[in-house]
């Protein structure tokens, strides 16, 4: 009995790089399915974008809403679910399991992301939701007043605290050893009107806190010597991980789990794609992850018009 192959394309993910695919799909006439637990992905998180082509100035859930906006002016089908598991065929197909069904089609872009890297410490799971966060963007308002910690040393943390620091009345900033961000960046952190307090060289141990977050214990790499600091907030920033656990035993990974292409972003596998800061590209920004979106969904139907009859 023949196997009905529902879709001509499945994408995976509801991020800069997801959207772009679905556009340039539906664009091509593709029969194409978008599952995503909900639109936006990572500049959700991100309030000050200064670099997206077309803006001076943009926070990162007003562009998403752009995206959005243009994806739903094409009939794609959309299904908000999570996505736990990914299959390739023997006919040369693919089976997407999501937590609402399956899904077969015959090609396929992982366009999932990556999510924040959770430092591992006693009272982090505890206390997620109740003091911990990883998301400045979305949670920074809720500790106006408060004393708050950023951990992590990145673009992404220096980013944090500067958004923090008019808000709260104090912030304090923890990395492992020193910044690891771009020039503009540090430059602005350290033009703040209401400076942070650094802590240089120091490692996250717990969290402690009864209801709520009340200490975040340090330790100082150099002297061991324990360090407690009374806060309210803690915002993670030690950066991301991809998601891709669900195409284990699929696709090759790197040394950090991002899924290896090519510059096509081609896999291993014919008909399978990746697309954004889920793939082993060297650089991850937004126009970069939409520019990939678009690459996978041309690239996939010039796949499919190869593969056609008489094509």
């Amino acid at each position: 009995m023949r196997v009905i192959i529902l879709y001509e394309l499945i994408i995976i993910g509801g991020g800069p790089a997801g959207m772009t695919a679905a556009v340039y799909a539906s664009r091509k006439r593709m029969n194409a399915l978008l599952i995503t637990k909900e639109f936006g992905g990572q500049p959700m998180w991100t309030m000050d974008i200064e670099n997206y082509m077309g803006y001076q100035f943009v926070t990162g859930p007003e562009l998403m809403e752009k995206f959005d906006e243009q994806v739903r002016k094409f009939p794609i089908e959309i299904k908000y679910e999570e996505v736990t598991r990914l299959a390739a065929n023997e006919d040369g197909s693919f089976s997407v399991t999501s937590d609402g069904g399956e899904y077969r089609s015959q090609t396929v872009i992982v366009a999932s992301g990556k999510r924040p890297r959770r430092l591992e410490v006693p009272g982090e799971t505890e206390f997620t939701g109740r003091g911990v966060s990883y998301c400045a963007t979305c949670d920074g308002p809720l500790y106006a007043g408060k004393t708050v910690a950023v951990i992590g040393g990145g673009n992404s943390a220096l980013q944090a605290a500067i958004e923090i620091s008019p808000i709260a009345e104090k912030v304090y900033l923890i990395s492992i050893a020193g910044y690891n961000a771009d020039p503009i960046v540090i430059e602005k952190l350290k033009e703040l009107k209401r400076p942070v307090v650094e802590f240089m060289g120091y490692t996250t141990t717990a969290i402690k806190g009864s209801q709520t977050v009340e200490k975040l214990v340090l330790v100082s790499n150099d002297t061991q010597e324990e360090t407690e600091l009374d806060v309210q907030g803690i915002f993670v920033e030690i950066g991301l991980e991809p998601n891709t656990e669900y195409c284990e035993g699929v696709v090759d990974f790197n040394k950090y789990r991002e899924i290896n292409t090519d510059c096509r972003t081609r896999t291993k596998l014919p008909g399978l794609f990746a697309a954004g800061d889920v793939t082993n590209g060297p650089d991850k920004q937004i126009v970069i992850a939409a520019g990939d979106g678009a690459k996978a969904a041309l690239v996939a139907y010039e796949f499919l018009l190869h593969r056609r009859p008489n094509a």
